[in-house]
Protein backbone atom coordinates (compact mmCIF):
# COMPACT_ATOMS: atom_id res chain seq x y z
CA UNK A 1 0.00 0.00 0.00
CA UNK A 2 2.95 2.34 -0.63
CA UNK A 3 0.83 4.38 -3.08
CA UNK A 4 -1.31 5.44 -0.11
CA UNK A 5 1.61 6.54 2.05
CA UNK A 6 1.56 10.12 0.73
CA UNK A 7 -2.22 10.70 1.12
CA UNK A 8 -2.10 9.18 4.63
CA UNK A 9 0.78 11.49 5.58
CA UNK A 10 -1.14 14.42 4.09
CA UNK A 11 -4.17 13.54 6.24
CA UNK A 12 -2.02 13.26 9.39
CA UNK A 13 -0.31 16.59 8.66
CA UNK A 14 -3.78 18.09 8.25
CA UNK A 15 -4.72 16.70 11.65
CA UNK A 16 -1.72 18.39 13.31
CA UNK A 17 -2.56 21.76 11.76
CA UNK A 18 -6.29 21.48 12.51
CA UNK A 19 -5.37 20.71 16.12
CA UNK A 20 -4.17 24.30 16.43
CA UNK A 21 -7.38 25.84 15.05
CA UNK A 22 -9.40 26.03 18.28
CA UNK A 23 -6.66 27.25 20.69
CA UNK A 24 -5.13 29.81 18.30
CA UNK A 25 -8.56 31.12 17.29
CA UNK A 26 -9.60 31.49 20.93
CA UNK A 27 -6.39 33.43 21.56
CA UNK A 28 -7.20 35.83 18.70
CA UNK A 29 -10.80 36.41 19.85
CA UNK A 30 -9.49 38.71 22.59
CA UNK A 31 -8.59 41.31 19.92
CA UNK A 32 -11.01 40.68 17.02
CA UNK A 33 -14.78 40.51 16.64
CA UNK A 34 -16.06 37.01 15.83
CA UNK A 35 -17.35 37.76 12.32
CA UNK A 36 -14.23 39.73 11.40
CA UNK A 37 -12.06 36.86 12.64
CA UNK A 38 -14.08 34.31 10.64
CA UNK A 39 -13.62 36.50 7.56
CA UNK A 40 -9.87 36.89 8.07
CA UNK A 41 -9.19 33.18 8.52
CA UNK A 42 -11.07 32.42 5.29
CA UNK A 43 -9.29 35.20 3.42
CA UNK A 44 -5.95 34.01 4.77
CA UNK A 45 -6.72 30.55 3.46
CA UNK A 46 -7.66 31.69 -0.04
CA UNK A 47 -5.03 34.41 -0.44
CA UNK A 48 -2.26 32.09 0.76
CA UNK A 49 -3.22 29.43 -1.76
CA UNK A 50 -3.43 32.05 -4.53
CA UNK A 51 0.04 33.45 -3.70
CA UNK A 52 1.45 29.92 -3.64
CA UNK A 53 0.00 29.27 -7.11
CA UNK A 54 1.27 32.60 -8.50
CA UNK A 55 4.74 31.91 -7.10
CA UNK A 56 4.83 28.58 -8.94
CA UNK A 57 3.72 30.24 -12.17
CA UNK A 58 6.43 32.90 -11.78
CA UNK A 59 9.00 30.11 -11.45
CA UNK A 60 7.84 28.59 -14.74
CA UNK A 61 5.49 25.84 -13.50
CA UNK A 62 2.59 25.18 -15.87
CA UNK A 63 -0.14 24.02 -13.51
CA UNK A 64 -2.29 22.80 -16.40
CA UNK A 65 0.39 20.13 -16.97
CA UNK A 66 0.34 19.14 -13.28
CA UNK A 67 -3.27 19.54 -12.16
CA UNK A 68 -6.67 19.52 -13.84
CA UNK A 69 -8.64 22.78 -13.35
CA UNK A 70 -12.28 22.60 -12.17
CA UNK A 71 -14.78 22.63 -15.03
CA UNK A 72 -18.37 23.75 -15.38
CA UNK A 73 -19.64 20.53 -13.82
CA UNK A 74 -17.69 21.29 -10.63
CA UNK A 75 -19.32 24.71 -10.02
CA UNK A 76 -22.04 23.32 -7.67
CA UNK A 77 -19.38 21.56 -5.58
CA UNK A 78 -17.31 24.78 -5.43
CA UNK A 79 -20.35 26.71 -4.20
CA UNK A 80 -21.01 24.02 -1.59
CA UNK A 81 -17.49 23.96 -0.12
CA UNK A 82 -17.41 27.77 -0.08
CA UNK A 83 -20.70 27.94 1.84
CA UNK A 84 -20.16 25.13 4.35
CA UNK A 85 -16.39 25.07 4.82
CA UNK A 86 -15.48 28.68 4.15
CA UNK A 87 -18.43 30.58 5.66
CA UNK A 88 -20.70 28.59 7.99
CA UNK A 89 -18.06 26.51 9.81
CA UNK A 90 -15.71 29.38 10.83
CA UNK A 91 -18.64 31.55 11.95
CA UNK A 92 -20.12 28.76 14.08
CA UNK A 93 -16.73 28.05 15.64
CA UNK A 94 -15.81 31.63 16.61
CA UNK A 95 -19.18 32.10 18.34
CA UNK A 96 -18.83 28.80 20.25
CA UNK A 97 -15.22 29.00 21.46
CA UNK A 98 -15.61 31.71 24.16
CA UNK A 99 -17.87 29.42 26.23
CA UNK A 100 -15.74 26.28 25.92
CA UNK A 101 -12.31 25.50 27.45
CA UNK A 102 -9.70 25.34 24.69
CA UNK A 103 -8.64 21.73 25.43
CA UNK A 104 -12.27 20.55 25.53
CA UNK A 105 -13.03 22.37 22.27
CA UNK A 106 -10.02 20.71 20.63
CA UNK A 107 -11.29 17.28 21.65
CA UNK A 108 -14.87 18.04 20.58
CA UNK A 109 -13.63 18.90 17.10
CA UNK A 110 -12.97 15.18 16.69
CA UNK A 111 -16.66 14.84 15.91
CA UNK A 112 -15.74 16.05 12.42
CA UNK A 113 -14.29 12.60 11.73
CA UNK A 114 -17.55 10.95 12.82
CA UNK A 115 -19.79 13.26 10.80
CA UNK A 116 -17.55 13.03 7.71
CA UNK A 117 -17.62 9.24 7.76
CA UNK A 118 -21.38 9.06 8.39
CA UNK A 119 -22.12 11.36 5.45
CA UNK A 120 -19.63 9.55 3.19
CA UNK A 121 -21.17 6.16 4.02
CA UNK A 122 -24.90 6.99 4.14
CA UNK A 123 -25.25 9.65 1.45
CA UNK A 124 -22.32 9.12 -0.94
CA UNK A 125 -22.09 5.34 -0.60
CA UNK A 126 -18.47 4.92 0.56
CA UNK A 127 -17.85 1.52 2.11
CA UNK A 128 -17.09 1.55 5.86
CA UNK A 129 -15.98 -1.55 7.78
CA UNK A 130 -17.26 -2.73 11.14
CA UNK A 131 -13.94 -1.67 12.62
CA UNK A 132 -14.53 1.92 11.54
CA UNK A 133 -18.12 1.86 12.82
CA UNK A 134 -16.78 0.73 16.22
CA UNK A 135 -14.27 3.59 16.13
CA UNK A 136 -17.04 6.07 15.36
CA UNK A 137 -18.98 4.77 18.36
CA UNK A 138 -16.01 5.41 20.66
CA UNK A 139 -15.50 8.94 19.36
CA UNK A 140 -19.21 9.77 19.54
CA UNK A 141 -19.41 8.52 23.14
CA UNK A 142 -16.46 10.70 24.15
CA UNK A 143 -18.01 13.75 22.42
CA UNK A 144 -21.31 13.21 24.25
CA UNK A 145 -19.42 13.01 27.53
CA UNK A 146 -17.68 16.32 26.82
CA UNK A 147 -20.95 17.98 25.76
CA UNK A 148 -22.82 16.99 28.94
CA UNK A 149 -23.42 19.86 31.37
CA UNK A 150 -25.86 19.09 34.23
CA UNK A 151 -26.27 22.79 35.03
CA UNK A 152 -27.42 23.70 31.49
CA UNK A 153 -30.84 23.30 29.96
CA UNK A 154 -31.43 19.69 28.85
CA UNK A 155 -28.03 18.94 30.38
CA UNK A 156 -26.20 20.09 27.26
CA UNK A 157 -23.67 22.90 26.88
CA UNK A 158 -24.80 25.31 24.13
CA UNK A 159 -21.23 26.35 23.17
CA UNK A 160 -20.23 22.68 22.99
CA UNK A 161 -23.21 21.99 20.72
CA UNK A 162 -22.05 24.91 18.56
CA UNK A 163 -18.69 23.23 18.12
CA UNK A 164 -20.43 19.99 17.11
CA UNK A 165 -22.42 22.03 14.56
CA UNK A 166 -19.10 23.38 13.26
CA UNK A 167 -17.94 19.79 12.81
CA UNK A 168 -21.10 18.99 10.86
CA UNK A 169 -20.47 21.92 8.50
CA UNK A 170 -16.87 20.79 7.99
CA UNK A 171 -18.05 17.22 7.38
CA UNK A 172 -20.33 18.41 4.57
CA UNK A 173 -17.39 20.43 3.24
CA UNK A 174 -15.14 17.34 3.33
CA UNK A 175 -17.59 15.21 1.37
CA UNK A 176 -18.29 17.90 -1.21
CA UNK A 177 -14.53 18.42 -1.45
CA UNK A 178 -14.16 14.74 -2.35
CA UNK A 179 -15.95 15.59 -5.62
CA UNK A 180 -13.25 18.21 -6.28
CA UNK A 181 -10.28 16.15 -5.11
CA UNK A 182 -9.10 15.32 -8.64
CA UNK A 183 -8.90 19.02 -9.52
CA UNK A 184 -6.23 21.66 -8.86
CA UNK A 185 -6.26 22.09 -5.04
CA UNK A 186 -4.69 25.57 -5.13
CA UNK A 187 -7.39 26.88 -7.45
CA UNK A 188 -10.17 25.22 -5.43
CA UNK A 189 -8.91 26.65 -2.13
CA UNK A 190 -8.36 30.12 -3.62
CA UNK A 191 -11.96 30.31 -4.84
CA UNK A 192 -13.33 28.88 -1.60
CA UNK A 193 -11.35 31.07 0.81
CA UNK A 194 -11.53 34.38 -1.02
CA UNK A 195 -15.21 33.93 -1.87
CA UNK A 196 -16.30 32.97 1.65
CA UNK A 197 -13.99 35.51 3.31
CA UNK A 198 -15.29 38.39 1.21
CA UNK A 199 -18.93 37.58 2.00
CA UNK A 200 -18.21 37.16 5.72
CA UNK A 201 -16.23 40.41 5.83
CA UNK A 202 -19.11 42.34 4.27
CA UNK A 203 -21.47 40.84 6.88
CA UNK A 204 -19.03 41.77 9.68
CA UNK A 205 -18.75 45.39 8.50
CA UNK A 206 -22.53 45.63 8.16
CA UNK A 207 -22.85 44.36 11.75
CA UNK A 208 -20.58 47.16 13.01
CA UNK A 209 -17.38 45.16 13.54
CA UNK A 210 -14.03 46.68 12.63
CA UNK A 211 -10.82 45.19 11.32
CA UNK A 212 -7.96 45.04 13.85
CA UNK A 213 -4.47 46.49 13.37
CA UNK A 214 -2.07 45.17 10.72
CA UNK A 215 -0.21 42.80 13.08
CA UNK A 216 -3.38 41.15 14.39
CA UNK A 217 -4.87 40.98 10.89
CA UNK A 218 -1.72 39.26 9.60
CA UNK A 219 -1.78 36.82 12.54
CA UNK A 220 -5.43 35.92 11.89
CA UNK A 221 -4.79 35.37 8.18
CA UNK A 222 -1.73 33.23 8.98
CA UNK A 223 -3.85 31.05 11.30
CA UNK A 224 -6.44 30.81 8.52
CA UNK A 225 -3.82 29.66 6.01
CA UNK A 226 -2.18 27.14 8.34
CA UNK A 227 -5.12 25.78 10.40
CA UNK A 228 -8.38 26.40 8.50
CA UNK A 229 -7.60 26.30 4.81
CA UNK A 230 -4.77 27.11 2.51
CA UNK A 231 -2.08 24.62 3.47
CA UNK A 232 -4.54 22.56 5.55
CA UNK A 233 -7.10 22.28 2.78
CA UNK A 234 -4.49 21.55 0.12
CA UNK A 235 -3.11 18.68 2.19
CA UNK A 236 -6.61 17.38 2.90
CA UNK A 237 -7.67 17.51 -0.75
CA UNK A 238 -4.58 15.47 -1.62
CA UNK A 239 -5.62 12.99 1.08
CA UNK A 240 -9.20 12.88 -0.28
CA UNK A 241 -7.82 12.16 -3.74
CA UNK A 242 -5.86 9.18 -2.48
CA UNK A 243 -7.97 7.54 0.23
CA UNK A 244 -11.49 8.99 0.03
CA UNK A 245 -13.60 11.09 2.39
CA UNK A 246 -14.36 8.42 5.00
CA UNK A 247 -10.73 7.36 5.55
CA UNK A 248 -9.25 10.86 5.26
CA UNK A 249 -11.88 12.15 7.67
CA UNK A 250 -11.16 9.26 9.99
CA UNK A 251 -7.47 10.17 10.18
CA UNK A 252 -8.50 13.59 11.47
CA UNK A 253 -9.41 11.73 14.65
CA UNK A 254 -5.87 12.34 15.93
CA UNK A 255 -6.13 16.16 15.59
CA UNK A 256 -7.60 16.83 19.07
CA UNK A 257 -4.54 15.34 20.76
CA UNK A 258 -2.41 18.02 19.14
CA UNK A 259 -5.12 20.57 19.96
CA UNK A 260 -4.91 19.65 23.65
CA UNK A 261 -1.13 20.10 23.54
CA UNK A 262 -1.46 23.54 21.91
CA UNK A 263 -4.15 24.51 24.45
CA UNK A 264 -2.00 23.57 27.44
CA UNK A 265 0.94 25.53 26.01
CA UNK A 266 -1.12 28.64 25.20
CA UNK A 267 -3.53 28.82 28.14
CA UNK A 268 -1.94 26.62 30.82
CA UNK A 269 -5.44 25.52 31.84
CA UNK A 270 -6.20 22.02 33.04
CA UNK A 271 -9.31 20.39 31.50
CA UNK A 272 -12.31 19.29 33.59
CA UNK A 273 -12.60 15.75 34.95
CA UNK A 274 -14.73 14.43 32.05
CA UNK A 275 -11.86 15.22 29.69
CA UNK A 276 -9.64 12.55 31.24
CA UNK A 277 -12.34 9.90 30.76
CA UNK A 278 -13.09 10.96 27.18
CA UNK A 279 -9.45 11.11 26.10
CA UNK A 280 -8.58 7.37 26.26
CA UNK A 281 -11.93 6.40 24.71
CA UNK A 282 -11.28 8.77 21.81
CA UNK A 283 -7.67 7.58 21.51
CA UNK A 284 -8.87 3.98 21.15
CA UNK A 285 -11.35 5.02 18.46
CA UNK A 286 -8.61 6.90 16.59
CA UNK A 287 -6.37 3.82 16.68
CA UNK A 288 -9.15 1.63 15.28
CA UNK A 289 -9.55 4.03 12.36
CA UNK A 290 -5.94 4.54 11.36
CA UNK A 291 -5.13 0.81 11.52
CA UNK A 292 -7.93 -0.34 9.16
CA UNK A 293 -7.00 -2.29 6.00
CA UNK A 294 -9.15 -3.27 3.02
CA UNK A 295 -8.74 -5.63 0.04
CA UNK A 296 -11.06 -7.64 -2.25
CA UNK A 297 -11.56 -8.42 -5.97
CA UNK A 298 -13.05 -5.39 -7.74
CA UNK A 299 -13.77 -4.16 -11.27
CA UNK A 300 -12.91 -0.84 -12.90
CA UNK A 301 -15.26 0.24 -15.71
CA UNK A 302 -13.88 1.88 -18.84
CA UNK A 303 -13.73 5.65 -18.42
CA UNK A 304 -12.13 8.83 -19.74
CA UNK A 305 -11.19 11.59 -17.31
CA UNK A 306 -8.50 14.10 -16.33
CA UNK A 307 -6.56 14.32 -13.07
CA UNK A 308 -3.05 14.30 -11.65
CA UNK A 309 -1.47 10.83 -11.88
CA UNK A 310 1.73 8.85 -12.44
CA UNK A 311 2.48 5.77 -14.52
CA UNK A 312 4.02 3.51 -11.86
CA UNK A 313 0.74 2.66 -10.09
CA UNK A 314 -1.67 -0.15 -11.00
CA UNK A 315 -4.08 1.95 -13.07
CA UNK A 316 -2.17 4.27 -15.44
CA UNK A 317 -0.21 2.29 -18.04
CA UNK A 318 -1.41 4.29 -21.05
CA UNK A 319 0.86 5.74 -23.75
CA UNK A 320 1.19 9.46 -24.30
CA UNK A 321 -0.13 10.95 -27.52
CA UNK A 322 0.88 14.08 -29.39
CA UNK A 323 -0.14 17.12 -27.37
CA UNK A 324 0.09 15.40 -23.98
CA UNK A 325 2.48 17.04 -21.49
CA UNK A 326 5.97 15.56 -21.18
CA UNK A 327 6.71 13.34 -18.20
CA UNK A 328 8.51 15.33 -15.49
CA UNK A 329 11.24 13.87 -13.31
CA UNK A 330 8.78 13.39 -10.44
CA UNK A 331 6.41 11.39 -12.66
CA UNK A 332 3.39 13.50 -11.59
CA UNK A 333 1.42 15.07 -14.45
CA UNK A 334 -2.13 15.71 -15.67
CA UNK A 335 -3.93 15.23 -18.99
CA UNK A 336 -7.07 13.63 -20.39
CA UNK A 337 -6.57 9.86 -20.49
CA UNK A 338 -8.62 6.68 -20.99
CA UNK A 339 -8.96 3.57 -18.82
CA UNK A 340 -9.99 0.22 -20.29
CA UNK A 341 -12.13 -2.13 -18.20
CA UNK A 342 -10.02 -3.93 -15.59
CA UNK A 343 -10.67 -6.51 -12.86
CA UNK A 344 -8.06 -7.25 -10.18
CA UNK A 345 -7.44 -7.43 -6.43
CA UNK A 346 -5.08 -5.36 -4.30
CA UNK A 347 -5.23 -3.37 -1.05
CA UNK A 348 -7.02 -0.11 -1.78
CA UNK A 349 -8.98 2.80 -0.38
CA UNK A 350 -11.95 4.73 -1.87
CA UNK A 351 -9.77 7.02 -3.96
CA UNK A 352 -10.93 8.42 -7.31
CA UNK A 353 -10.46 4.98 -8.92
CA UNK A 354 -12.07 2.92 -6.14
CA UNK A 355 -15.50 4.36 -5.44
CA UNK A 356 -17.20 1.10 -6.30
CA UNK A 357 -20.11 -0.39 -4.39
CA UNK A 358 -19.66 -3.28 -1.95
CA UNK A 359 -21.90 -6.25 -1.34
CA UNK A 360 -23.23 -6.33 2.20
Amino acid sequence: MTQYRTPVLCALATAVLIGGSAPFTKLLLADIGPLALAALVSLGSGCGALLFSLAGTALGTRRSHMEAPPGRNEIPWLIGVTLFGGLLAPVALVYSLPGTPAATAALLLNFEAVATTLIAATIFGEWVSRRVWAALGCITASCLLLTWNPAAGLGLSLPALGILLTCLFWAVDNNLGQRLSAKDPLLVISVKGIGAGTVTLLIALAAGEHLPGPATTAAAMAVGFLCYGGLTSILFLLALRGIGAARAGSLLAVSPFFGVLFSLLLFAELPAGAFYVALPVMAFGAWLMVSEEHSHPHRHPATVHEHRHRHDDLHHDHDHEAGDPPLPATGEHSHVHAHTELAHEHPHQPDIHHRHLHRR
